[in-house]
């Protein structure tokens, strides 16, 4: 089957080029102009992934994910968030409200088929763990169940985007290994050389941070290692970093 993806967009010329080029390129495209048709629509359709707007008339962008991964039949499908907002604080925002990945407006439409590529792969990877033999993965403060996709830190559950869980899985599946951020957007989000930010990493960590460290400021499970990246240390103990 061809991966089905779902563009939400006020934007007529924009939905028009997009279900054309993502056609193109061998994707099953559909389109809406608003927030409330695609909640109506992923009912029957069941998109294997989302493209949407931030800001449209009536319910926004970050509005529909929430409600999203709300609901257990959706929860777990991929969003990449167009946008032309700027500040950093939006980005964040869009990101704890679920979102996988954002994109700039106007943008290069290589880079965004590039993301969309990775983040599909990524997603039926997701689907495909649940078949291997190790199901869960414990440690000092952490235990998560692959196949529930659930996430207990100090024996109690968090709530978690799919993203963050796909992140602090990598790396609780290699504890005490130091990773940079251009590593992690291929090990975690698949993306090819060249594609995605930085920033995306840094963003998907300082969330996490706040729903598992007890000091996100000074965190003892995800630690950065300076001028290195990232690792999560297979000890931690809520100890100041």
């Amino acid at each position: 089957m061809k991966p089905r993806i779902l563009v939400v967009d006020d934007e007529s010329d924009l939905l028009w080029a997009l279900r054309y080029a993502l056609g193109d390129d061998g994707y099953e495209v559909e389109t809406v102009s608003s927030a409330t048709e695609a909640l109506a629509f992923v009912e029957d359709w069941r998109p294997d992934l989302i493209l949407a707007d931030v800001v449209m008339p009536g319910i926004d962008g970050f509005e529909l994910c929430r409600r999203l991964r709300r609901d257990i039949r959706f929860a777990s499908i991929p969003v990449i968030f167009l946008t032309a907002l700027l500040d950093t604080a939006d980005r964040i925002k869009g990101l704890d409200e679920g979102a996988d990945d954002y994109v700039s407006k106007p943008f290069d439409l290589g880079e965004l088929k590039a993301r969309v590529r990775a983040v599909l792969r990524r997603a039926s990877e997701r689907h495909a763990e649940v078949s291997e033999v190790a199901t869960t993965l414990e440690l000092e403060l952490l235990r998560l169940d692959l196949k529930a996709k659930s996430l207990d830190v100090r024996g109690a559950p968090v709530a978690v985007t799919p993203a963050e869980f796909a992140l602090i899985a990598f790396l609780a599946a290699h504890p005490g290994e130091v990773f940079t951020a251009r590593q992690l957007l291929n090990e975690v989000w698949g993306y090819p050389p060249g594609a995605g930010t930085a920033d995306l990493v840094r963003w998907h960590i300082k969330n996490s941070r706040k729903k598992i460290e007890l000091d996100p400021l000074h965190p003892a499970i995800v630690r950065t290692v300076r001028r290195y990246g990232y690792m999560l240390d297979p000890s931690s103990r809520d100890q100041a970093a």
